[in-house]
């Protein structure tokens, strides 16, 4: 089972999203994290560590989470969703967005082509 971490600034509307769409998901387990670090729940070595994917919602995420853990970065996929500061949490289109864009990177992952 692959564990699969989202990401975005606060961890209150995206990666909270992603994580309660994709917790049911009998194939991986999900956790969500924001890098500020007023974040509900701030990402962490712990976290970046048990991770084999880590799903960033913005370019400048994945920019700082490669700044702040680059050492702690080592097998695990980086993948950036491109997805805007635009959404509440549960937003209806951001849940179709993670619905859409999203089961793709799985499949490829349970088939370990990631």
């Amino acid at each position: 089972m692959k564990n699969i971490l989202f990401i975005c600034s606060q961890n209150k509307l995206r990666s909270p999203t992603a994580e309660t769409v994709f917790l049911d998901n009998p194939n991986i387990n999900v956790l969500s994290a924001g890098l500020n670090n007023n974040a509900v729940e701030v990402v962490s070595v712990d976290l970046v560590e048990w991770a084999d994917v880590i799903f960033v919602m913005e370019k400048t995420h994945k920019n700082k989470l490669l700044k702040k853990f680059k050492k702690h970065i080592k097998d695990q996929r980086l993948i950036c969703l491109n997805i805007p500061d635009n959404y509440e949490y549960m937003d209806p289109e951001l849940v179709e967005i993670f619905k859409t864009r999203i089961p793709r990177f799985l499949e490829n992952i349970n088939k370990n082509v990631v």
